[in-house]
């Protein structure tokens, strides 16, 4: 039996919709249950950030995760797949009425997203300040409490209401499907099966 952690949220539907089209069958998970059993399939839905961990320590073989978590966390996962769903992008976000400055001695930006802010920062020799929020991060700039932020972006209408604009995309973003190192040495033929019928389905949807 394998067992999936996915994402709870629209990428853990948009996922088991693509099982549903390859095995023909009806994955859903009752109300209020984390787990759910189809066949051979065990999956887990757990929160996005999660996901990594159920997948490193092995309580899972297989994870479905966004790329933005999974370049934030740097986790030692094989990366098997871009699933294709999920789709957003990692952005800096900046006030309409104030252009970044990207010479200053140095940058605030506000993020949950260090690494990934500190790595495209570094990658430009530019010096940044990193001020860690855990929501509501389109406040910051508005406040003085930061130049600038980075966040993940799906339409814009966020920033766009709340007078902010996107000054430059880090990279873009989806669902990614990984699986733990050992798994995949223990389970190769289950998990490259599961992989050939994904990447068989993307590539013919």
């Amino acid at each position: 039996m394998l067992t999936i952690a996915l994402p709870k949220g629209r990428i853990a539907k948009d996922t088991l919709e693509i099982f549903e089209k390859i095995f023909q069958k009806s994955f859903v998970f009752d109300d209020r249950k984390l787990i759910l059993h189809v066949g051979d399939f065990r999956f887990l839905l757990v929160r996005n950030q999660d996901v990594p961990a159920y997948v490193l320590h092995q309580s899972a073989d297989v994870g479905v995760v966004g790329l933005d978590v999974l370049e934030e966390q740097e986790s030692n996962l094989t990366r098997l797949l871009d699933l294709g769903v999920g789709k957003c992008r990692v952005c800096i976000g900046v006030p309409k009425i104030r252009k970044l400055d990207f010479s200053l001695p140095e940058i605030k930006i506000a993020t949950k997203m260090e690494n990934i802010t500190r790595k495209y920062f570094s990658s430009r020799a530019i010096p940044v300040n990193i001020i860690k929020l855990y929501g509501s991060i389109e406040l910051a700039p508005l406040v003085g409490l930061a130049d600038a932020i980075v966040d993940l972006v799906e339409t814009g209408s966020t920033m766009e209401q709340n007078g902010l604009e996107i000054a430059e995309t880090i990279f873009c973003s989806s669902a990614h499907l990984v699986c733990n190192k050992n798994s995949f040495i223990s389970k190769k033929e289950e998990i490259l099966a599961l992989y050939t019928h994904i990447k068989n389905y993307i590539l013919t949807k």
